[in-house]
């Protein structure tokens, strides 16, 4: 399996989709640069640069699913992206194994389009030690069967993205996060999430700046 790293964006949106919804299974699907895929290669190394939140209590209706697959798509298009992977975090806080995941057929689906696509699962008992480590376990379709991933594999494009996402879960942002479920009964929330986006890189720079002065 090639490298996978994540943008500061795409990890805050998993992490903040969990926190929203902690009593619930919620999931989405994982966008990639697509001017850095290959066509036809195997394995090849991903650049997840966004995620979209799909639901927290839709997960068995197909057809939510094929609306909200084919508007993300057509978005992500547009803006030289492809859906590369899936995202889930499961109800119950003991299980974090694919296969307690919610959506599964989604994430299937995704790997037969796009045979390097990737299964992350939430480790919700590292939610909850944020700081420490990435609260996330990546996995690679083999043979039929989601297998995980080296956990010292977890790269980030940009320094400082725990403490990005838990100044956004102290400062409760995980409240404003829309997913399709939201979406869906009111058409007028943005499922793309653009004003977390926009707060993500206000703090990361934040943090650059902050990191780069010398206090001596």
């Amino acid at each position: 399996m090639g490298e996978v790293s994540l943008e500061t964006t795409a990890y805050a949106k998993i992490i903040l989709h969990a926190a929203k919804y902690p009593h619930c299974a919620v999931n989405g699907v994982l966008l990639a640069d697509a001017t850095k895929i290959r066509d036809g290669a195997k394995n090849q190394d991903l650049d997840i640069v966004d995620t979209v939140p799909l639901f927290h209590h839709s997960h068995y209706l197909s057809p939510m699913a094929e609306i909200a697959l084919t508007q993300i798509e057509t978005v992500a298009q547009a803006n030289n992206r492809i859906i590369a992977g899936y995202y889930a975090a499961c109800e119950n806080f003991h299980d974090n194994s694919v296969d307690k995941c919610p959506g599964q057929k989604i994430a299937e689906k995704i790997v037969e389009h796009f045979p390097s696509a990737v299964f992350v699962v939430v480790d919700n008992r590292k939610m909850v030690q944020h700081l420490d480590t990435p609260a996330i376990k990546l996995h690679k379709y083999v043979e039929g069967k989601w297998k995980l991933k080296d956990a010292t594999k977890v790269l980030f494009q940009t320094p400082y993205v725990l403490e990005t996402v838990s100044q956004l879960l102290q400062s409760d942002v995980q409240r404003a996060l829309v997913d399709f479920d939201n979406h869906l009964d009111d058409l007028t929330q943005d499922w793309t999430n653009l004003g977390i986006e926009k707060l993500v890189a206000s703090i990361d720079a934040t943090n650059d700046d902050c990191k780069d002065k010398d206090y001596r």
